[in-house]
């Protein structure tokens, strides 16, 4: 009888300690989820912050840039227009402008390709007329006195044609350039010497309009 008392006794400890025990590992297991699943939730929160943080960051920066460019472009378009002075012997189109900030270039004798060595120049051109965008120009093909008159104004011809191709290769809009030619018309320099001859032949450029 006095086993059976025993044997009783166990079992209601053994379930006991069943009962007891399971629901406090259940909210054990419970919790440490729940603190993971916190955790993960601050972690992308402060991603998203930082996130949102470096896109406001970058925006401004863009902004400050954009406003920065527009003064460089703003000051490049003055300092271009101030550059212009009224040509004295008007061209084909009426009155026209001079610039000193557009380089002539040069040709070898009897030639009309650009040289390699004038080609900076002509990048140098086209980045001004970049920063003058409603600034149209005319190029005058020149020779030296050298040959006939109707050869030389062929001649003359290929030449601001070529340096017009050069700037449209650059960017420069075919609409924004004319050309024209004078031939042996119209020398820089009216003496009869190779180093005359070598500044006569140019093409030289004219601002049409602001």
């Amino acid at each position: 009888m006095w086993r059976k008392s025993i044997i009783m006794i166990v079992l209601f400890l053994c379930v006991g300690l069943v009962l007891s025990g399971c629901p406090k590992k259940t909210v054990v297991k419970d919790d440490a989820s729940a603190r993971k699943a916190e955790e993960l939730a601050a972690q992308k929160e402060r991603e998203r912050l930082e996130a949102e943080k470096k896109a406001q960051e970058e925006a401004r920066l863009k902004e400050e840039e954009a406003k920065r460019e527009a003064a460089r472009q703003e000051a490049a378009k003055r300092e271009f227009e101030k550059s212009l002075q009224a040509k004295k012997t008007p061209g084909i189109e009426g009155e026209v402008f001079e610039s000193g900030l557009l380089k002539d270039i040069h040709f070898d004798f009897d030639r009309y390709d650009v040289r390699p060595q004038d080609t900076e120049l002509l990048k140098q051109d086209a980045a001004w007329l970049a920063k003058a965008p409603n600034a149209k120009i005319q190029i005058e093909g020149h020779c030296d006195e050298r040959g006939t008159s109707e050869y030389n104004l062929a001649l003359g011809e290929r030449r601001a044609n070529s340096t017009k191709k050069y700037l449209i290769s650059l960017g420069v809009k075919a609409d924004r350039i004319s050309t024209i030619t004078y031939g042996k018309e119209r020398p820089l320099d009216p003496a009869h010497t190779e180093e005359a001859w070598a500044k006569n032949r140019r093409a030289h450029s004219i601002v049409l309009s602001k």
